[in-house]
């Protein structure tokens, strides 16, 4: 090997938000993470689950709507299929 074209290889110690260090060797040096495999939902089991219905319950009461208007279409839809004009058979 070639002296002085490599990096210098030493001790670090990575730092995790949660509190948790690992000791390891880098050619960075020590440094801080957001998440390690200590506190990362996928390693520890623990997810967060959003309440999307109350938040579509929440918008629904803010601008409000009671009812989708999904309900309406249907019905005329169906109305339309009873009176023969919407069923595309050939005549």
């Amino acid at each position: 090997m070639k002296e002085g074209i490599h990096p210098q290889y030493t001790d670090a110690e990575i730092e995790c938000a949660c509190g948790f260090m690992i000791k390891t060797k880098s050619t960075r040096g020590s440094f801080k993470v957001d998440i390690c495999s200590n506190c990362h939902p996928f390693y520890t089991g623990k997810q967060k689950l959003l309440d999307s219905a109350g938040r579509i319950d929440k918008f629904r009461r803010k601008y409000g709507r009671s009812a989708p208007a999904v309900a309406e279409e249907t019905t005329t839809g169906q109305e339309a299929k009873a009176a023969g004009g919407g069923d595309g058979s050939a005549s």
